[in-house]
């Protein structure tokens, strides 16, 4: 009798691991982007200002504000590859692969049910990261993200803590097809070839190239979401408004910045998806392939 094929496949929870490992590897970056943006004179470098962050405040320093990148990572993110990973499972039957369309409303759902999850998270993370921007009698010094839940609570009621769902579930719908049915795809596309196999080369090869796609398809809403908070009060009326002000320069003026909107997202997605693979080779479940 033939051997039955087998496949190891990752549990529900995976994702969200996988995503706060990566939130702590990419962490000092994003903190010294918003130091570099809110420095007031003489502009200095990333690398000069990791030193001066290093020597005022310690190692720890490039930590401040972590537990909300944490709590976000551990709402957003395991909601969304929980959603997507347990209805794969159940989809997905032994020999058959889910057509790359179903990836994407699969990922389209997830990535909006994980977005609602994770907006008072995501309000905290901004607030603590935004924090420094401050004068320091404007500051709100949340000690960490369960301290700042806590106090949005008390003194501006939990209505307060969904402020943004809609743009945020909105994002997060594009990021999710982008990051997780894009990765699912270009992962068997990769392995279908016969020249990769499942290991750490496919994996970084398909998150990068899904981090990449992630960028592309996030950025026209990204462009507007900036446009619109740094136009003085009744520039546009409406998000459409914004987006035909946009289109007059040409279709190009909705990916300006891709470079550097890809160096924010690009590492944490390979991070993630290597760690979330690592893990799933591991600790996964082994099922009939």
């Amino acid at each position: 009798m033939a051997e039955q094929k087998t496949k190891i496949v990752g549990k529900w929870y995976f994702g969200g691991v996988a995503s706060a490992g990566a939130a702590c590897c990419t962490h000092p970056l994003d903190l010294l982007k918003v130091h570099l943006q809110t420095q007031q004179k003489g502009k200095i470098g990333l690398i000069q200002m990791g030193v001066k962050v290093f020597k005022s405040d310690g190692i720890f320093g490039l930590y401040n504000g972590l537990t909300a990148s944490l709590l976000r990572q551990m709402t957003y993110s395991m909601t969304r590859f929980g959603i997507y990973e347990t209805v794969k499972k159940n989809l997905d039957k032994p020999g058959v692969t889910m057509p790359f369309y179903q990836k994407v409303l699969l990922g389209g759902f997830a990535g909006c049910v994980g977005g609602f999850v994770g907006t008072p998270a995501d309000m905290v993370n901004v607030r603590m990261q935004n924090d420094v921007k401050l004068p320091p009698e404007q500051r709100r010094n949340y000690k960490h993200a369960i301290d700042g839940l806590y106090r949005v609570i008390r003194d501006e009621g939990a209505v307060k803590l969904m402020n943004g769902a809609t743009m945020a579930s909105s994002r997060a719908t594009l990021v999710t097809i982008g990051q997780l049915s894009f990765y699912d795809q270009f992962k068997f596309l990769l392995m279908k070839t016969g020249f990769f196999k499942d290991n750490i080369m496919t994996h970084f090869t398909a998150s990068f190239l899904a981090g990449g796609v992630a960028t592309l398809i996030t950025m026209p809403l990204d462009v507007m979401k900036t446009r619109m908070m740094n136009a003085p009060p009744g520039t546009y009326s409406s998000i459409m408004a914004c987006a035909k002000d946009i289109a007059t320069a040409g279709p190009m003026g909705f990916f300006k910045g891709f470079i550097p909107a890809f160096v924010r997202l690009g590492p944490h997605t390979i991070l993630t998806f290597i760690f979330f693979e690592q893990i799933r080779l591991h600790f996964g479940d082994v099922v009939p392939a």
